[in-house]
């Protein structure tokens, strides 16, 4: 029953697929305001679930414009070639992150996050 507004950033968790595309599964994340964080409203929605994200270290590229599932995609495999097999990350699943209101039309950010292990 409580209005919190948009938050920053948007968190998409995308479940690769052999070739790089997202299957059918992705998670829709949203960042609790900071004046809810320590006590945050029950959803009414069964589907609707609060979780405790860790700390983590990522690696990251940003990008911008209207971020579309081939965008995250493409710079996804942008950011692998760019680690190299050196790196250690988990590769079970990224993040795509959109930091701006759909209205805002210029000065868009948007981010792949991988983990490092």
């Amino acid at each position: 029953g409580l209005g919190m507004g948009m938050t920053a950033p948007v968190s998409i968790t995308a479940f690769p697929a052999e070739d790089g595309s997202f299957q059918q599964k992705v998670k829709v994340s949203l960042r609790i305001p900071s004046q809810f964080q320590a006590n945050p409203p029950c959803p009414t929605d069964e589907s609707v679930k609060i979780e405790e994200r860790e700390g983590m270290t990522i690696y990251s590229t940003q990008f911008g414009g209207y971020a579309k599932e081939a965008d995250y995609v493409s710079y996804a495999a942008k950011l692998k070639a760019a680690l190299g097999s050196d790196a250690a990350y988990r590769k079970d699943f990224y993040f795509c992150n959109g930091y701006d209101p759909p209205m805002k039309p210029y000065g868009r950010r948007n981010e792949v996050w991988f983990v490092k292990e």
